[in-house]
């Protein structure tokens, strides 16, 4: 199943978990299961909220409705950019559930290169060195739907887009994942995704925010308060606004550091 087929939604809601292993590489309980719902499969991620690591700047207990949430500003806008997603109980209490995807071997789109090895099409965004201590550049792909999911980060002040939570499917489409710290009222915008700083929105970008304010004031925020307080749904009111007046992708803040660490 493909996160816009019919009834997906439905299979993740209502269908039965068989936990089949944990991502260890996650810093919070991640399960990897099998949904069943009417002799419809597929594979989906489980996140119990039991198993989420206290942090000093989010509230306990609310990661995975936020990335919820993001998923419902995602398809507010028309974006698309984030796999179904949903609240739910699972064989270890309430938690996220969210459709996996599967992605391109060898075709990732954020990357870590040799200074003479940047590709045509690719952004450069921080030179640095790699763990042998040669120069190396922090980058990414130049493609129309990276360059959206930049400015829904901005929207949701995503706190953690690390180069492996963009993903390239199988069928060439674009997603993002692990926004379980992202919708803070606070900025928070940590991202590896600055190749465009400076430039102006493009025109899908911008079409998508109008489509997503228009729906904020309405039935989208008594969605969002399900998983977000008062405040922080204001915050991301107030963060469209001014992405929208300013036209432009943000340069980063002196006030909190630029890009997640490790970056992947």
């Amino acid at each position: 199943m493909r996160p816009g087929d019919e009834g997906v939604l439905d299979l993740l809601r209502r269908g039965r978990l068989e936990v089949e292993g944990r991502l260890v590489d996650a810093s919070n309980a991640t399960l990897l299961c099998r949904i069943g719902l009417d002799g419809v499969t597929a594979q989906c991620v489980y996140k119990p909220v039991r198993g989420e690591r206290p942090l000093w700047d989010f509230p306990d207990g609310t990661l995975a409705g936020r990335e919820v949430a993001a998923y419902l500003v995602s398809e507010a806008a028309g974006f698309g950019l984030v796999p179904p997603t949903v609240l739910r109980p699972g064989p270890f209490g309430s938690g996220m559930v969210q459709l996996w995807v599967d992605t391109r071997e060898d075709d990732d789109l954020v990357d870590i290169v040799p200074v003479d090895r940047v590709r045509p099409g690719w952004r450069s965004v921080l030179r640095a060195h790699d763990r042998y201590g040669d120069p190396a550049v922090l980058v990414h792909a130049d493609h129309p739907r990276v360059a959206l999911m930049a400015a829904f980060d901005v929207v949701v002040n995503n706190a953690d887009r690390k180069g492996g939570h963009v993903l390239h499917a199988t069928d060439g489409a674009v997603y993002g994942v692990d926004h379980g710290i992202c919708l803070h009222a606070d900025d928070k915008l940590r991202t590896v995704l600055w190749g465009w700083l400076g430039e102006r929105l493009p025109e899908d970008a911008v079409e998508g925010l109008r489509r997503l304010r228009s729906e904020l004031g309405g039935s989208l925020d008594e969605r969002l308060h399900e998983h977000l307080t008062r405040a922080e749904v204001r915050a991301l009111a107030e963060r469209v606004d001014k992405l929208l007046a300013a036209g432009v992708y943000p340069e980063p803040s002196d006030d909190w550091p630029a890009i997640p660490w490790p970056a992947f």
